[in-house]
């Protein structure tokens, strides 16, 4: 049975327990809140799995280049970020609320990427930006792949790849 909760916008499953529902009954309706058919299941299983996949591989690309943040950093702030994104959108969150979620994750992501940007002894001499940038670009990943732009998350996961790669950095002791 589902009630309308004072201050949330959605109908939410009734909690208490009812004559006949077994313990199991309780569990599974805990385990499927959000979830409520196969085909959404399978929705959410996909998009789970390509931000693991997609964070995966910047994050390969990262520990092969020997930087700090590498295969599971971004691997896992991929799927952190989706998660964040296919939860609040399983419960029926409205945009304005999905969208104040986003902002903070996004302000997180900016603490978690500030962490990893150093001051050396020098003035100019600065190390980590791009290791931050990465962890930023692959939460904006993650969210595009929460919200089921998958098409946009692969695209931006070969941009990115291409940028790390590709596009070597200048002789400027700030840029490395």
């Amino acid at each position: 049975m589902e009630y309308t909760h004072p201050g949330l916008p959605v109908a939410v499953r009734d909690p208490p327990l009812h004559c006949g529902q077994s313990m199991l009954d309780i569990l599974w309706d805990e385990l499927t809140a959000g979830l409520p058919n196969t085909q959404q299941l399978a929705h959410v299983i996909v998009r789970l799995i390509a931000a693991t996949l997609l964070g995966a591989l910047v994050g390969y690309q990262r520990e092969r280049a020997g930087k700090s943040a590498g295969l599971r950093t971004h691997t896992l702030v991929a799927l952190g970020t989706a998660v964040f994104v296919v939860a609040c959108s399983g419960i029926g969150m409205s945009p304005d609320g999905l969208s104040r979620v986003i902002q903070g994750v996004i302000t997180g992501i900016g603490f978690l990427g500030a962490g990893s940007i150093l001051k050396l002894e020098s003035e100019r001499l600065i190390q980590g930006l791009t290791t931050a940038a990465g962890i930023w670009m692959t939460a904006a990943i993650g969210v595009a792949v929460g919200l089921g732009s998958l098409g946009v998350a692969l695209l931006a996961t070969v941009m990115t790849l291409i940028v790390l790669s590709l596009v070597g950095s200048s002789d400027h002791p700030a840029d490395k």
